[in-house]
């Protein structure tokens, strides 16, 4: 009986982690579907990239403020209560949230819209990125809105309003971004002149040109309005549950509340916050490096700015031409973070279920089933995040090739922010698992450390003219390592998992290696063949990545890097390992 009904736990985990890791999957596919396409569109390129990505880097700031750590924080609160059959009490932590977070929306979206002059001439030293804070500040309101939704049902272990309404937002975004990107390009239409002059009237600027910073704010405005459909959609799948939830709230454990709404509203900033610090520190460095980039390549290139791509030399660069040299390599840099970003989002899956799944297993004193988890989350999030870094570092500049065209510059940055993928997907999910265990505050404390290492080797690094943007990736590499090593410390020592070298790191090492290897010979023979041109290169970097991915599991069944239990564990896993016995491969 008791193992039937830890099979049914198990099922549950992964089910739910499943259903986040499509989720996820099909978020960050349509958000490097849009900015491909809006990075190839003419007069967008690496300096509308610039834009985008300064301007969504404030953004991430005040939203991680709102925010970020009200999912985790609402879920850790409402799985306790759920456990011990309190569903009152779990009701009322989300009406509180509710009330709490909308006004706290509300300050930070007019605090980003009236503050966006002052952050881009004296913050982040990017003239124009204004106009992209301002289109993104209605969403912060939204999305603070929505994270108290999907907060309240990922407490409850349903996992569809989050991944449900994920998807909405990024199907919305993807083509509305497209779209009104589209119609920046060239002469505007008139309705596009008449918005666009209503945008600027606040600085008194009436350009009707289209610069690169103006359709950056477009793209950006794709977001607000998906993130208003996405709350529509939410408040819609709140009330079509509400009288599932009202029948649970009748057969509560209790009739009483044991917090009244402002204690729990004081109890639940005192969770979300420190919850969110780690995504606050990440934001607010993200701003930093901006801005140590954009001072630091103005250092630099003081002397010249070199000629490469379609950028002619200039040998005495005026501050404008310096600075517009900045905007354009944080472009660049930030084409990698997009990429870098989709098996960050796969792995993300198990940070997310890990917080209610772990938290609840503890509220029982189930220390073992919670110390599982964690160490099956890890050998998984290893398994999915190393190919991800082997594709990246081998195919780095067949990708962009056929990614971006148009703007195929900065492929060795991707290569080299690969590395830090391991890292920061591995201190992902012990973040998850940290936050389940009440540790909140160690990733905070492991990125902060990283982070302020990293601010000291940008100013040194990129400040070198033999070096520039390429000390942000190296420095990134560091961040994640110290953040990485304090999480893992600390998780060790509070709980025990069942982590061995040979499984956890040998045995995927070896994999990844006979998948890069492989990856890089069928690259080089498909490159042979006669024709050449776009359709010959991604057509060689797609056979060459299938080619790695069979290799890379045909390593992993041989080394036996997972065992039966561990398969059957995963969605799909029993009539996976069927088919694996069938073939002897499992006996």
């Amino acid at each position: 009986m008791g193992k039937r009904i830890n099979e049914q736990k198990t099922q549950s985990f992964m089910g739910n982690v499943a259903i986040v890791l499509f989720a996820q999957l099909m978020v960050k596919l349509l958000g490097m579907v849009y900015r491909m396409v809006i990075t190839n569109i003419s007069g967008f390129g690496d300096a509308g990239n610039g834009f985008y990505t300064a301007g969504f880097q404030v953004y991430t700031v005040l939203l991680a403020v709102s925010s970020i750590g009200i999912p985790n924080a609402i879920a850790k609160m409402v799985s306790e209560r759920v456990a011990t059959k309190d569903y009152r009490g779990a009701h009322h932590v989300f009406k509180s949230a509710l009330i709490l977070f909308s006004v706290i929306g509300a300050v930070c979206s007019g605090l980003l819209f009236f503050g966006a002059d002052f952050i881009a001439q004296n913050i982040v030293n990017m003239d124009g990125v204004q106009y992209v804070m301002r289109a993104l500040s209605p969403s912060i309101f939204f999305v603070c809105v929505s994270s108290v939704i999907r907060g309240y049902f990922q407490g409850l272990n349903d996992m569809r309003a989050t991944s449900l309404s994920q998807m909405l937002e990024q199907v919305f975004k993807c083509g509305l971004t497209i779209a009104l990107v589209v119609l920046c390009v060239g002469t505007m239409p008139l309705i596009m002149q008449v918005m666009t002059r209503l945008s600027m009237l606040y600085t008194g600027d009436m350009s009707t040109s289209t610069p690169p910073e103006i359709m950056a704010a477009w793209a950006n405005a794709a977001s607000s309005i998906a993130t208003l459909i996405s709350f529509i959609y939410l408040v819609i799948f709140y009330y079509r549950q509400k009288s599932g939830i009202s029948d649970k709230i009748r057969k509560s454990s209790t009739d009483e509340l044991k917090q009244s709404t402002l204690s729990l509203m004081k109890s639940i900033l005192m969770l979300s916050v420190p919850i969110s610090l780690a995504s606050i520190i990440t934001a607010i460095n993200r701003v930093i490096d901006t801005a140590t980039i954009t001072r630091g390549i103005e250092v630099a290139f003081a002397g010249g700015i070199p000629a490469h791509g379609a950028i002619s030399a200039i040998p005495h660069p005026t501050l404008k031409d310096l600075n517009e040299y900045a905007v354009l390599l944080a472009g660049r840099l930030s084409k990698s973070d997009t990429l870098i970003n989709m098996p960050l989002a796969l792995n993300v899956a198990f940070a997310t279920v890990l917080v209610p799944s772990v938290s609840g297993a503890l509220a029982k004193g189930e220390k073992t089933e919670a110390g599982n988890k964690i160490s099956y989350s890890f050998l998984i999030s290893t398994l999915l995040i190393l190919p991800c870094v082997a594709i990246f570092i081998v195919l780095a500049a067949p990708i962009y090739n056929v990614i971006y065209p148009n703007a195929y510059l900065g492929s060795d940055l991707l290569a080299l922010m690969a590395i830090s993928l391991i890292f920061s997907a591995l201190s992902q999910t012990m973040s998850g698992a940290l936050q389940g265990l009440g540790k909140v505050y160690v990733p905070a404390i492991g990125l902060l450390a990283g982070c302020v290492i990293k601010v000291i080797l940008n100013i040194v690094l990129i400040r070198r003219t033999s070096i520039n943007i390429y000390g942000a990736a190296i420095s990134s590499i560091i961040c994640q390592f110290v953040a990485f090593l304090i999480s893992f410390t600390v998780l060790r020592k509070y709980l025990e998992l069942n982590i061995t070298l040979n499984k956890y790191v040998i045995k995927p090492l070896i994999s990844t290696v006979a998948m890069g290897v492989s990856m890089l010979l069928a690259y080089r023979l498909l490159g042979m063949l006669p024709g050449g041109g776009y359709a010959v290169n991604a057509a060689s970097t797609m056979a060459s990545i299938a080619i790695g991915a069979a290799v890379y599991l045909i390593m992993l069944l041989w080394l036996k890097v997972l065992d039966e239990n561990e398969i059957a564990e995963l969605p799909a896993g029993e009539k996976l390992l069927s088919i694996l016995r069938k073939t002897k491969i499992y006996k």
